[in-house]
């Protein structure tokens, strides 16, 4: 009798392991969720959430697109996950291969910055998903008013250290009726390494959807007077986006025979 009441006691506990063990698994689930939420504000959680989501953004791996200059168009493309990319153009290519940049300019054509240029547009393209990168810290900023309509922001600023920039500042600001994105501010410190307060603004109100992901068509500068946002100055037009869960091999990053390390500019 005792050997049947140990052996039922046994197969009980033994059932009941699997049920515990579920439940901690689904609570750590949730856990982590909420951790991953609360790392952002509510604001920018909406905005994620009103262009497709930050869970299915962390899944894609591999993006790229075309920026059609008439004489010489660019394909930018980049490592989602590594941040490995690589721009090619008519005769010139420059990229990042993990540990290095590098340009390949075998007729000496490129007047640009390579350590600047080699992923700036991607970082405009790929808003608002870049801006829950890590080493990022949240902060308030007043509503942003554009012909008489009022848009609610966050400000983003980056921890010292992260990135070739990081005394640079954002404000983000989007719609109060949909959450998407409306405009971007932002600083430019690369190069001086000191603070600016001289803020340039972006439009984004020409959206497309790509693999559930509403991201932009094409960005408009405007030209302003201090925090007076005026006319329109410039537009960048992105074609033939291509948005996947597929990574490429590190050896299409990688450096090219030829191509030469670049070193970012400083004065």
């Amino acid at each position: 009798m005792k050997k049947i009441t140990i052996l039922a006691l046994v197969l009980i506990l033994g059932a009941c392991k699997p049920n515990v063990k579920q439940e901690a698994t689904q609570n750590s689930v949730q856990e982590k969720a909420t951790e991953q939420s609360s790392r952002y504000p509510d604001a920018m959680m909406q905005v994620f959430e009103a262009h497709g989501g930050l869970e299915l953004w962390k899944q894609q791996r591999t993006l790229s697109f075309v920026i059609p200059h008439p004489d010489n168009p660019e394909t930018h493309t980049v490592d989602l996950w590594s941040r490995r990319d690589r721009v090619d153009s008519k005769g010139v290519s420059m990229g990042f291969d993990g540990t290095e940049i590098w340009l390949l300019d075998p007729e000496s054509t490129y007047k640009g910055d390579a350590a600047f240029y080699h992923n700036l547009m991607f970082y405009f393209y790929a808003m608002p998903f870049v801006l829950a990168d890590d080493g990022i810290v949240y902060g308030e900023t007043d509503a942003l008013r554009f012909e008489g309509k009022e848009y609610p922001g966050v400000r983003v600023a980056y921890e010292s250290g992260v990135g070739v920039s990081s005394k640079d500042e954002y404000y983000i600001h989007f719609d109060p009726d949909t959450h998407q994105m409306t405009w971007l501010g932002y600083t430019v410190t690369y190069r001086t390494g000191e603070k600016s307060d001289n803020v340039k603004w972006i439009r984004y109100d020409d959206w497309q959807t790509v693999n559930g992901l509403v991201l932009p068509k094409s960005i408009t500068w405007y030209n302003y007077e201090g925090s007076t946002i005026l006319d329109p100055k410039s537009t960048v037009v992105f074609t033939d986006v291509v948005l996947s869960a597929t990574p490429k091999p590190k050896e299409f990053y990688a450096r090219p025979e030829g191509a030469v390390s670049v070193e970012a500019k400083t004065n």
